[in-house]
């Protein structure tokens, strides 16, 4: 090497078409910026899944290089090469940053982690050796940038703990969902609702509508193992209704073993709480927790040995109904709207489901993986990743091989869902947080 820089040294570089290469067995990739240090788009990311620029004037070359001169067995297996032709760069784009990342480990058990630039004659301009990186997995080891009408080559040495996710970000890359009109605003999804006889009315000095009240559910259909052959987790039973005001304890008892789905419609302005309770009456898990007015929602419930038993704190009248696991909602790629908690399936194959919430408060959403699951009795261990925000939010989880349920165990507001796959970038980015 010709001249070695250290970290946060610079140096001007020929404006002709240069030779990147990474030494250490890192992934590599480019992100052309702007003066502002941000992409334009996706198209301004070179990586191994879009390993050229549409420019043309950056190009990876996806693969081990073995052939520059003196390179030894080990040298070939580990250096990645980068095409730069600085001459057709297009105006816009003021910077030209060399991305590293691991899936595995961290960059400080990256032996040798370096970069060399070479000239047009296959001589080396300048190269900078990284030796001080520790727990990042994902750094901007160097960046060829304008400056005097030329280029200059600039040791950054820049890493991310939060890896390709943190360094996208800070650089202006968006893998979040699409923006999409917004709909009308609807009722609430929920337990549909038939008009209760009102109380007969005197003629009153004051103009207001009469007070809304809760009423009864349509009668639910049964549904047999016919209507659901693609998926046959659980057992199947008639749905079974129940009602009542304020507060109470709601038993169901003679339920086959196994996760159920708990319909709760509640007509009220006041705090709303529901608890599972053991067989010796003490309360479990909190599966409601909120002060939404007129609260509904689906929840995911494992009954104790096929009884059903759960302390409601209420004021107003509610009605719940208790559905076989089979009554999830299915997720597809059309839009999915709902209102409050769901239990919502996928049935297909690998793939990321979409969210845009737009309540206030907390949205929490779990997923569980049936696949190879055997046991119809239990739910198996909630994944990794989950969302557990506050507040409006766009997210998005991968999803592998269904069928898996995806549980919205909290959400007082309403929300959209749709399958998607993840595009190119977005895979790329997700590597390092396998």
């Amino acid at each position: 090497m010709l001249r070695g820089l250290i970290k946060g040294d610079n140096a001007f570089v020929p404006t002709a078409a240069l030779r990147v290469t990474v030494r250490s067995g890192v992934d590599v990739a480019a992100l052309l910026v702007t003066e502002g240090g941000r992409v334009r788009g996706d198209a301004d990311i070179v990586f191994d899944g879009a390993p050229a620029h549409p420019s043309g004037a950056v190009r990876l070359s996806g693969g081990a290089v073995g052939d520059e001169e003196g390179a030894t067995d080990g040298d070939a297996r580990e250096a990645v090469r980068l095409d730069a032709d600085l001459a057709h760069v297009e105006e816009d784009i003021a910077r030209l940053l060399v991305v590293v990342s691991t899936d595995e480990g961290a960059l400080r058990d990256a032996r040798g982690l370096s970069v060399e630039v070479s000239g047009p004659d296959g001589g080396t301009v300048v190269a900078y050796e990284v030796t001080d990186a520790g727990p990042e997995t994902a750094m901007v080891l160097a960046e060829l940038y304008r400056r005097s009408g030329g280029w200059k080559f600039r040791a950054v040495g820049q890493g991310y703990v939060d890896g390709l996710e943190g360094l996208a970000a800070d650089h202006g890359v968006d893998v979040t969902e699409e923006q999409r009109p917004e709909p009308a605003p609807q009722t609430p999804a929920g337990i549909p609702e038939a008009p209760r006889p009102a109380p007969p009315q005197t003629p009153a000095k004051s103009q207001e509508p009469p007070a809304q009240v809760l009423t009864a559910p349509a009668p639910a259909p049964a549904l047999p193992p016919a209507t659901v052959a693609d998926w046959t987790f659980g057992g199947f039973f008639e749905p079974h209704t129940l009602s009542g005001e304020d507060n109470d304890v709601i038993t169901v008892e003679d339920l086959p073993p196994g996760p159920v789905v708990v319909e709760l419609a509640l007509r009220t302005d006041r705090h709303t709480s529901l608890w599972t309770l053991t067989g010796s009456n003490k309360q479990k898990d909190l599966l409601v927790n909120t002060t939404a007015k007129d609260f509904r929602g689906r929840l995911l419930v494992v009954p104790e040995d096929g009884r059903l038993r759960l302390k409601l704190g209420a004021d107003g009248p509610w009605q719940a109904r208790v559905l076989p696991l089979a009554a999830a909602r299915r997720l597809t790629e059309e839009t999915l709207e709902g209102w409050g908690p769901d239990v919502l399936l996928h049935t297909g194959g690998t793939t990321d489901v979409a969210f845009h919430y737009r309540g206030d408060s907390n949205f929490i959403v779990d997923t569980y993986a049936l696949a190879g699951h055997e046991d119809p009795t239990t739910l198996p261990k909630s994944r990794w990743p989950y969302i557990n925000e506050i507040g409006r939010r766009r997210e998005t989880l991968s999803l592998p091989e269904g069928p898996v349920l995806v549980h919205l165990g909290r959400a007082d507001g309403p929300w959209r869902a749709r399958l998607r796959q993840p595009g190119p970038v977005t895979s790329w980015i997700r590597r390092a947080r396998r």
